[in-house]
């Protein structure tokens, strides 16, 4: 049985979360955003630096720039900054040329910080993505669902429709770092009135499908990477903050070891 690796990862969305709904945005959203940013991120830096901890935020260039202080201390407190697009967009609904001026806008904003960012993360990429991470030099993607504990190349060029099988394209030189929806804080506690979701779950229910997934990969699956992904505006909160700290000691105790993405992106051959 080898040594597993827990990824930290946070997505800093603040407000760019919101206004990426466009519409009626109204001040109590952004209030929720700034929320992240005044309250959750300096108890999640506190809480990695009790336990000398590190993680990868991935920080959108909106973020970036509208509270530079604060992205400023998690890259003081030793953390990685990856990229998560400017303005907190889903790619999939961008021209090519959006979505580079996007990608640059993010790159210059994260520049501004003296960060050239190994990672990236989006919601829904399109099929330009993948090739344009490579030619700005991305090491790894955290956006696919492909698998829950091993890293893998995502594909460039796959060709398939509903009467069409799959025809493989070739593999990405940069390597996929999955997520998995259980492993989102944002699923499971974020209340939104609309579109409507609950958010009301229970700490001890995501504690046992988190430490179950440890537990699963601690057991079964050699050198695994489990990543969760969770927003400083949702996992800062009470409730969320005991939960986090819990799923820590729960890895210790496993012998996990804990990582930033880039690190883990590093050691893969």
């Amino acid at each position: 049985m080898s040594t597993a690796t827990i990824c930290l990862s946070f997505d800093f969305d603040a407000l760019s979360v919101w206004l990426e709904y466009g519409g009626n945005v109204t001040p109590n959203m952004l209030q929720r955003g700034e929320y992240g940013a005044r309250v959750g991120v300096p108890r999640i830096l506190e809480l990695l630096k009790r336990y000398r901890l590190p993680a990868t935020f991935f920080v959108p260039g909106h973020t970036a720039d509208s509270f530079p202080a604060e992205t400023a201390v998690i890259l003081e407190a030793g953390h990685e900054l990856a990229h998560h697009t400017y303005a907190h967009i889903e790619p999939s609904g961008l021209t090519l040329d959006e979505e580079r001026r996007d990608l640059e806008l993010g790159l210059a904003a994260l520049a501004r910080h003296g960060v050239k960012p190994s990672g990236f993360r989006t919601g829904g990429q399109s099929w330009h993505t993948l090739s344009l991470l490579e030619e700005y030099g991305f090491a790894y993607d955290s956006s696919f669902k492909g698998d829950d504990f091993r890293p893998y190349r995502p594909r460039i060029g796959d060709r398939v429709s509903q009467y069409e099988p799959l025809v493989k394209g070739r593999e990405a030189k940069l390597w996929e770092l999955p997520t998995q929806y259980e492993f989102d804080d944002w699923v499971h506690f974020n209340f939104s009135f609309s579109p409507y979701r609950n958010g009301t779950s229970a700490p001890s229910k995501v504690y046992e499908i988190w430490t179950t997934h440890a537990r699963y990969m601690h057991q079964h699956i050699d050198n695994g990477v489990l990543t969760v992904l969770m927003h400083p505006q949702v996992i800062g909160r009470a409730h969320g903050m005991v939960l986090l700290e819990d799923f820590i000691q729960y890895c210790l105790t496993l012998g996990l070891q804990f990582k930033c993405m880039d690190t883990v992106a590093g050691e893969l051959k």
